[in-house]
């Protein structure tokens, strides 16, 4: 069995580089929604959405558009003596909606990523944007830090070999310290582990990758894609909502319409803090 410094003399430093899936959508029950629109009179509206789409409407953007015609019993004319004009085409509705700062109902189309290898530098800044979102992070208090996965910012990269060493030292100590204090021996109980385990992330680089799942409605993705894309952003949150705006765009197109892409990368949206 080779000695732990012998091991890791044969190993490099496991560089990683952030990586944004979507695990999570809005969910649409038609029949509910038929069930209250019959009850009020505007089943046209649903009809069309559902001929529109091919039978499946985008459920994220049908949810926020239920919302705001239900405020203003908007469904079909007739229905409220107050509105005489409907606006029948779902992008103009929701170019409207932005207009006017109606972004309550954006509120009720939730979307929920997996983000693999972020740093902790990352998690510590995003999970600041607590108003309509939900947080799930790798705990190193129970994940044990045997193999350390760090990447090296551009900012660092004149000093690119001293950081690996630097890591690589720290990657070797968590291996011989869990050693030394025999945590792996037969026997030792779980909350014994635990706590050196949770002991020994004292020792470990804020830079180094974790993941994390994040939760948020599509009025704070809004906020924080314009926030943490602007130029004077860290650079890690900048590139990882590069993505996420990107895949939002795809998404729910309606929603993030007044959105542009910038040459430096920042996404840029027409109406602000809707």
């Amino acid at each position: 069995m080779l000695e732990v410094g012998a091991r890791m003399s044969e190993e490099s430093l496991r560089e990683t580089t952030p990586q944004v899936f979507l695990i999570a959508r809005p969910s649409l029950d038609l029949d509910g929604m038929r069930g209250y629109l019959e009850s009020v009179g505007g089943e046209s509206w649903l009809d069309r959405r559902v001929d529109e789409a091919g039978g499946n409407p985008n459920p994220g953007e049908a949810l926020v558009e239920f919302g705001g015609r239900l405020c203003y019993r908007s469904w079909e004319p007739g229905l409220n003596p107050n509105v005489r004009r409907i606006r029948t085409d779902q992008a103009e509705y929701f170019a409207n909606i932005l207009r006017s700062q109606h972004g309550s109902v954006l509120e009720h189309a939730n979307y929920s990523f997996a983000l693999r290898d972020c740093s902790r530098v990352f998690t510590h800044e995003i999970v600041r944007h607590r108003a309509g979102s939900a947080f799930s992070q790798e705990s190193l208090r129970y994940v044990r830090l045997a193999d350390i996965g760090f990447r090296v910012p551009p900012a660092l990269e004149p000093v690119r070999e001293q950081v690996i060493s630097i890591v690589e030292q720290l990657e070797e100590f968590q291996l011989s310290a869990a050693q030394k204090l025999g945590i792996d021996a037969e026997g030792v109980p779980f909350h014994a582990k635990k706590e050196v385990t949770s002991a020994l992330r004292r020792l470990a680089p804020i830079g180094l990758s974790t993941d994390i799942i994040w939760t948020a409605n599509a009025r704070t993705l809004r906020h924080v894609i314009e926030m943490r894309t602007a130029p004077g952003a860290e650079e890690e949150l900048r590139l990882v909502f590069d993505r996420v705006a990107q895949i939002m765009l795809r998404e729910a197109p309606g929603l993030f319409q007044d959105f542009t892409r910038q040459d430096d990368s920042s996404w840029v949206p027409e109406h602000h803090k809707v």
